[in-house]
């Protein structure tokens, strides 16, 4: 069987859907057809690639494989060179049905890796963990590279130094990772979630959990999220969540937003009153931007200085990591391979497994995920 790993063409994306750790481990039993040049970005070279089993080819080779890995979804270039029937492999939103339209329509066997269910099984599997992870850890230090002062509290010879405040609004797997690289670097640290399971992870990293009380057991029931992810909370509590986030946000030097319901506008969170008030020099790292933002004053890949604050639109952080972002992206889709390819090995998907039926999103000309 060929397996074809494309260069990346979406503009601002560095990472690659395979390593010469995974080729390797691959090309024993199978073709392996790397785009010259795929991996320049993450630092490996076609040299690396080739050493491990792989051959290098051009970009309608690798698109023309019987199985497509990437990281993000083909343009309509790369999926004119896709073959009838191929399976793709990758981050391809499934929320964007134009997008998962136009994959059935050019009879592509697509697998979306982001609707891997966060079960035990799939733990391996899971792209969205092993990148927020990532994309948490730079938001930290991007924060920190803007902002103006020191991270830890430091007593010199010329006075004391005092810590930095920083504020993780947001605690998945982003957030602490968030938590945990901020507390390496010394800063005094406070975090806010809907969900309440998360305050004894919050607080085991050594950050203070905003309690935000439930009055309701509507609000309560909400707050317990589904399969991992957040749910959209009643009005009064997002009133009341804000009043207190508010108030903490001026004492704050640093806020990281990270919260995102799948497949729908992200939530604001901090509002520009709150900017307002915030000290001047402070910084805001907006990891939502690409859904909409959990601050209306981010602007979609730029960094821009409103009331005197620092707001940082990155929209995909894990791609400044390239190499251990791809890395890890690569295992995630190499243990997704295992699950499609029997010992045969050839294709067999399952459509009765959960993994297979939450993450096929169309196949024989069929959209399968409405």
């Amino acid at each position: 069987m060929r397996i074809g790993i494309p260069a990346e063409t979406r503009p601002g994306e560095t990472r690659v859907a395979a390593t010469p750790e995974t080729v390797k481990k691959l090309a024993a039993k199978h073709a392996i057809m790397v785009q010259s040049g795929a991996g320049e970005r993450a630092s490996i070279t076609d040299e690396a690639y080739a050493a491990a089993g792989a051959q290098i080819v051009s970009a309608a080779d690798a698109l023309g494989a019987d199985v497509v890995l990437k990281v993000r979804a083909p343009s309509p270039d790369e999926r004119a060179l896709m073959k009838q029937g191929a399976v793709l492999i990758g981050m391809l939103n499934p929320f964007d049905a134009d997008n998962i339209g136009a994959m059935a329509t050019a009879d592509l066997s697509a697998f979306a890796l982001e609707a891997v269910p966060r079960i035990t099984r799939a733990q391996s599997m899971d792209v969205l963990s092993s990148q927020a992870n990532i994309a948490g850890y730079k938001a930290v230090m991007v924060a920190a590279n803007t902002y103006q002062r020191f991270m830890p509290m430091l007593m010199t010879a010329a006075g004391t130094v005092k810590a930095a405040r920083v504020l993780i609004m947001g605690v998945g797997v982003a957030g602490l990772q968030a938590i945990a690289t901020a507390k390496r670097l010394g800063a005094v640290i406070e975090a806010s979630d809907v969900r309440p399971p998360v305050k004894e992870q919050v607080e085991s990293l050594g950050a203070k959990f905003i309690d935000v009380p439930y009055v309701t057991d509507e609000e309560r029931e909400i707050a317990q999220g589904v399969g991992g992810y957040a749910r959209p909370m009643p009005a009064d509590w997002m009133r009341r969540q804000a009043e207190l986030v508010h108030e903490r946000a001026k004492l704050a030097d640093i806020i990281i937003t990270t919260a995102l319901i799948p497949g729908r506008k992200a939530p604001v969170l901090i509002s520009e009153d709150t900017v307002k008030a915030m000290k001047p020099g402070s910084v805001i790292v907006d990891m939502a931007v690409e859904q909409g933002g959990n601050c209306p004053l981010s602007e979609l890949g730029r960094t821009v200085i409103k009331h005197g604050v620092h707001i940082i639109g990155e929209p995909n952080l894990a791609t400044l990591v390239a190499a251990d972002a791809s890395a890890l992206y690569a295992r995630n889709v190499l243990d997704f391979l295992k699950l499609i390819i029997n010992k045969e090995d050839q294709l067999a998907i399952d459509r009765e497994d959960e993994i297979i039926k939450a993450t096929l999103v169309c196949a024989g000309g069929e959209v399968l995920r409405k």
